[in-house]
């Protein structure tokens, strides 16, 4: 372990080895870090806080002061930060609300500066939230989201795989997974191919998401109907099957087509 002298470390705080902490940053009582993670100067790290490995957390970075919801009361709560992610400057992280709640954190995302995640947000693997990403309470990101910057999420807002959100989008639907959206409200304009190549995705699969966004958004059909029409018509590769349960597991609706 590797402090600056002018850092404040709780001795009951666990930090595991080769974690450096620079000038002027606060760790407190509850945060446990795991080995090769660095902290970066003023940085404040408080609240049952937990770090994995190999993360890079920079200048400013403000992880587990307790949730902007004026229901909180000073119940336990957590934040649960995965390995390998990278946190830019100045980002906020807060924990999750009501007794036990959390807020979960994967491995191998890019917050980038300004990024703030609300209470009981899940972001899963290798996602980028662009510099001032906003993530209201209760917002999950699946896998290899990009959601760009100065983007503001609505509470419970859930965001598919491999989709990506234009910058400055006002989202307050669900984002299908593999989609391109942007606007405000956020729209969708179409399957992010630059994605789906870019992870390999076969062709087959391309076709058969192909398909089904034009059935969902082209056909005039209600979403419930172009799900079934979609499962009548369509293949079974994962990415399809995917999308299919996303949407009809979609709480707050998913957003709709540009050209509505």
């Amino acid at each position: 372990m590797e402090c600056h002298p002018t850092a404040i470390v709780s001795k009951k705080a666990k930090l595991a080895e080769n974690v450096k902490v620079g000038p002027y940053s606060i760790i407190g009582d509850n945060a446990v870090i795991g080995a090769n993670t660095e902290i970066g100067a003023n940085c404040l790290i408080e609240g049952n806080t937990t770090i994995g490995s190999g993360c890079k957390i920079f200048t400013g970075a403000v992880l587990g002061s307790q949730p902007q919801d004026l229901k909180f009361k000073g119940e336990k709560v957590y934040l649960e930060i995965g390995n390998d992610n990278i946190i830019r400057e100045y980002c906020t992280f807060n924990p999750g609300t009501n007794d036990g709640g959390k807020t979960v954190v994967g491995n191998g995302n890019l917050f980038m500066a300004y990024s703030h995640i609300a209470h009981d947000c899940v972001v899963s693997d290798n996602c980028v939230i662009a510099n001032n990403g906003t993530l209201a309470g209760h917002v999950t990101i699946e896998d290899k989201a990009v959601v760009g910057g100065l983007v503001a999420i609505h509470q419970f807002v859930k965001v598919g795989t491999l989709s990506i959100i234009g910058g400055c989008s006002k989202v307050v639907q669900d984002i299908p997974p593999y989609s391109t959206c942007d606007g405000h409200p956020a729209r969708v304009y179409g399957l992010n191919l630059v994605g789906l190549r870019r992870n390999n995705i076969n062709k087959d699969a391309m076709d058969e998401l192909n398909r089904a966004f034009k059935i969902l958004f082209g056909s005039g059909l209600s979403v419930k109907h172009a799900v079934g029409k979609i499962e009548e018509e369509s293949g079974h590769s994962p990415e399809l099957l995917h999308l299919v349960s996303f949407i009809k597991q979609s709480e707050r609706g998913i957003a709709g087509s540009c050209r509505k």
